[in-house]
C-alpha cells in the first residue's frame, strides 16, 4: 500500500507564508482570526447588480 501523499503547500491568503497543516489555508491562527474578522467587517463581498432589483425602483 503506498504511502498517503502529503497535502500540497499552499501560501497563506493573508500574509503569503507557507501554510501549516492545522491552520490551513492559513499558516497561523491570528492570520484565520484577521480573516474572519475581515467577513465580520463586511470586508468581503459579492459584487450585485442593483439595476435588476425590482425592489430598488421605489416611487415616493
Amino acid at each position: 500500500m503506498p504511502d498517503p501523499k502529503p497535502p500540497a503547500r499552499t501560501a497563506c491568503p493573508i500574509c503569503g507564508k507557507p501554510a501549516t497543516p492545522r491552520e490551513r489555508p492559513f499558516c497561523s491562527p491570528r492570520c484565520a482570526q484577521i480573516d474572519l474578522g475581515r467577513w465580520f467587517g463586511e470586508t468581503y463581498r459579492i459584487p450585485t447588480s442593483t439595476k435588476d432589483d425590482p425592489d430598488s425602483d421605489v416611487t415616493g
